[in-house]
């Protein structure tokens, strides 16, 4: 049996009050595949990314992840996705790893898990030596850093990143 596509959007109408952000937008993402979205400011990704993670609820239309609707099964699609927002929050007063212990905790890691899960991340986004950092001492890119390490402490299905090259230097663009 064939997996169905990772994402599948039908049709996505989405209305703002006073405009029409999305019309009829129809697209298959393949699984394992990086997609892009290009467009001017205005162009309505950030809004297509928020329907895609369950965020926003158009007015017409589907979206499907892994073969589960967004609208009908927000908390399993939630469960396989992470999400960076353009303008991501991060608790200031917490320690880079009590932000990502969070993280992994409330995507439903086993206690036992976090730990490993925490360091893992850490590594991976070059912020083994800020752990005991707080989040609002970073630098903008550490704190980017930190944001993308929160959306992918669970080792996501699906990553949606809005802008997750916004503030971080040329090498750090290249690890992203």
């Amino acid at each position: 049996m064939q997996k169905p596509p990772i994402v599948e959007i039908k049709n996505l109408v989405f209305d703002y009050p006073d405009f029409r952000a999305l019309r009829g937008i129809s697209v298959i993402i393949p699984r394992h595949s990086v997609t892009a979205l290009v467009g001017p400011n205005g162009a309505g990704k950030t809004t297509l990314l928020r329907c895609i993670a369950g965020l926003e609820t158009a007015v017409a239309g589907e979206v499907v992840v892994n073969g589960l609707s967004v609208r009908k099964q927000p908390r399993e699609v939630h469960r396989i996705m992470g999400y960076l927002p353009d303008h991501f929050g991060l608790y200031s007063d917490l320690t880079v790893q009590q932000c990502l212990q969070y993280a992994a905790r409330s995507q439903g890691l086993a206690p036992s898990a976090v730990g490993d899960a925490v360091n893992h991340t850490l590594a991976r986004m070059g912020l083994s030596e800020k752990l005991h950092h707080r989040a609002g001492s970073l630098s903008r890119g550490q704190r980017q850093r930190l944001a993308i390490g929160q959306s992918i402490i669970h080792q996501p299905q699906v990553l949606l990143l809005d802008e997750p090259a916004s503030g971080l230097d040329p090498e750090a663009r290249a690890d992203l």
